[in-house]
């Protein structure tokens, strides 16, 4: 299935309709449990670094509508953990969906925050994180973005680095038109969808990309995990 980085996702365009966005951003935690994996890597990969009961810091970037840096404040919370959630993003509709979210959620005050913003900003202002993550980010760069995210990560990540995305097949985007055809007139979820299963990457490409001390790894269904520790983590 050859890629398609140069398909346009329909909700990526600043005159998409403002109704399919929100009701596309509100079908995220949906589609998201079903696909994501993200109690998983929770489990295994973040919740050891947080079991020191030291307070910590998470960064979401390209956090969208926040679900996922929702997900992971709650968990902690549940856990005991001292978690503090940065949720970032570029387009202003999805911080402005994401503080809403967030507003509803009844999470204590200063346990998640939701930032117009990008990784390289963080940067330049000196921020540090013990985590940082992405989902379904990297599909949405080219080479050079892709270059300049890791190197954000790098730079920002004291503890771990955690980057989740689709993995290109065939058989993933004739599962999930089928299954996402209920919605296919509710949101952008289908269309944008697969586009997004279009765009992405296998794991031999991203090996082919990703600099010295990124390991690529696969998960159940069809996912990759790219994922970076500091060399004194």
């Amino acid at each position: 299935m050859r890629r398609r980085p140069d398909e346009l996702e329909a909700m990526d365009h600043p005159d998409c309709d403002p109704v399919l966005l929100n009701r596309t951003y509100a079908q995220f935690p949906l589609v998201n449990r079903a696909v994501g994996g993200w109690k998983g890597i929770y489990a295994q990969q973040i919740a050891p670094l947080l079991a020191s009961g030291e307070p910590a810091r998470l960064l979401d970037i390209g956090c969208g509508g926040g679900d996922i840096a929702l997900q992971l404040a709650r968990w902690a919370l549940r856990d005991g953990y001292e978690l503090g959630v940065l949720g970032i993003d570029p387009d202003e509709r999805a911080i402005a969906f994401a503080r809403q979210a967030a507003a509803k959620s009844a999470l204590p005050a200063g346990k998640i925050e939701f930032l117009r913003c990008t990784s390289a900003d963080l940067v330049r202002g000196g921020e540090v994180f013990d985590v940082v993550i992405s989902n379904h980010l990297l599909h949405h760069l080219d080479d050079a973005q892709l270059r300049g995210i890791l190197a954000d990560t790098e730079a920002l990540a004291t503890g771990l680095g955690l980057h989740a995305d689709i993995r290109r097949s065939r058989i993933a985007s004739l599962l999930f038109g089928a299954a996402t055809l209920p919605l296919a007139r509710t949101s952008l979820i289908r269309r944008d969808g697969l586009a997004s299963i279009r765009r992405s990457y296998t794991p031999v490409e991203l090996v082919r990309r990703v600099p010295a001390g990124w390991q690529v790894h696969t998960a159940k269904p069809f996912r990759n995990l790219l994922a970076y520790r500091p060399a004194w983590a």
